[in-house]
């Protein structure tokens, strides 16, 4: 078996019982999810880079915390949240709650306007993340959760407080306002 064949509770626990090297699979596996969470609370790149590298050292320091009741995945969720509201308090930013939708909104839209990123960037994958920071930040939350970071229902459930059955209309829901958006700012792109 090699180390790309063991599960995140399998390398867990062998890097717990000393073999530190193989963090760097956890690292591998989940750096891409890690780096779309924390792009989507701080909005720019640079910032999302030192929170992203900052939660691997935080969730690497808090493994042994780590007791497999749930998907790895859905614990580092809860590193990324908490490293991105200290990394937004230490910058100073005036945070009531980072459920306050207008809030959220603003940190998502202060470092330059969306526009300017719509000219500079076609993909497809590119129109679609630019769609989901024209939603709510739990709308956002839901599809970047549910899409990128591929928890379940009961995942998102426990990670936002809410019941899988809510999770579920509020996710299809999302889903709709999506399409809205993607249809409203971006018609030209999708049918070309």
């Amino acid at each position: 078996m090699t180390h790309t064949d063991l599960t995140d509770t399998e390398i867990i626990k062998r890097i717990l019982q000393g073999e530190q090297v193989l963090f760097a699979q956890l690292v591998q596996r989940y750096q891409q999810y890690v780096f779309t969470l924390v792009l989507r609370f701080t909005g720019n790149r640079e910032d999302a880079e030192e929170v992203s590298q900052d939660v691997f050292v935080k969730a690497y320091r808090s493994l042994a915390d780590f007791r497999g009741e749930a998907k790895f995945s859905t614990w580092l969720y809860t590193v990324v949240r908490t490293s991105c509201i200290t990394f937004l308090r230490k910058k100073k930013l005036t945070i009531a709650s980072m459920d306050n939708e207008r809030t959220l909104a603003q940190l998502e839209n202060r470092e330059s306007g969306f526009n300017a990123n719509i000219i500079e960037q076609k993909s497809r994958h590119a129109m679609v993340n630019a769609a989901i920071r024209l939603l709510s930040p739990d709308d956002g939350q839901l599809i970047t959760l549910f899409y990128k970071g591929e928890q379940t229902l009961e995942e998102i459930g426990r990670i936002m407080g809410l019941d899988p059955n809510t999770v579920k209309v509020k996710l299809h829901r999302a889903r709709h306002r999506l399409k809205e958006k993607m249809e409203k700012y971006f018609s030209y792109e999708l049918e070309h």
